[in-house]
């Protein structure tokens, strides 16, 4: 477990890799996504666009820019109701620019840091934490605080960049690109699918799916279901 002041000086790493203009995160994180995630954008909006009912929470939101193609394909194409609920980022940098795409929807947006939510326990039935798990510097402790704020019939949709096959060419750029990420404080670290599958089981989460997409992996969990599909 890291000393107070480790943790402290992480999170002020953090802070100052995420103090540019909001709009140049959405051009920067296209990049990543192609590249470093062997993604596409279609299929994060299908993926985290099916855990968004009830009381939802949107985890380090960032700027809002995937969240909202995710809330106008839910309302407007799949005809869900809006969203009710909250984004919650700890950057205000970041934040602002998703108060602006959320101000007329009723979805609040909540200055925080995931190691420290200011939540109930068990306030949200849904859970998304879309692009951001492998940019938190406690792990246990992130995954620790979602699992005490999702509902006992909640479920949790999370994707995390996995360490890539460096032997091809594209997995080479992707390694390049996850440490720079590093280095710039936007990444924490990548992770391997069975390291991070344990850090969930250890908090008490069970897997419902985990699918590899590319170099990322996407992650069904809940807290009642006891086998791995």
């Amino acid at each position: 477990m890291l000393e107070p002041i480790d943790t402290e000086k992480k999170l002020k790493k953090i802070r100052k890799a995420y103090d540019s203009p909001p709009w140049w995160y959405d051009i920067r994180g296209f990049f990543i996504l192609k590249l470093s995630y062997n993604d596409s954008l279609i299929q994060q909006i299908r993926f985290f666009g099916q855990n968004t009912g009830g009381s939802h929470l949107e985890a380090a939101i960032g700027t809002g820019t995937l969240a909202k193609m995710i809330y106008l394909y839910n309302v407007y194409i799949q005809r869900k109701p809006k969203w009710h609920g909250y984004g919650f980022d700890y950057s205000d940098e970041m934040l602002e620019g998703s108060r602006q795409k959320f101000k007329d929807t009723g979805f609040e947006m909540v200055l925080a840091d995931v190691g420290k939510l200011p939540f109930e326990n068990g306030q949200f039935s849904t859970i998304n934490v879309a692009n951001a798990l492998h940019c938190f510097p406690e792990l246990d402790q992130a995954i620790k605080e979602l699992y005490r704020v999702l509902s006992r019939d909640g479920s949790l949709y999370v994707n995390v960049i996995l360490y890539p096959n460096e032997k091809t060419f594209f997995g080479h750029i992707a390694k390049r690109i996850s440490d720079w990420g590093m280095k710039k404080g936007i990444l924490y670290r990548p992770y391997y699918q069975d390291e991070i599958i344990d850090a969930f089981k250890n908090q008490n989460f069970t897997i419902v799916s985990a699918q590899r997409s590319g170099n990322s992996l996407n992650l069904i969990l809940d807290k009642q279901r006891n086998s791995l599909h």
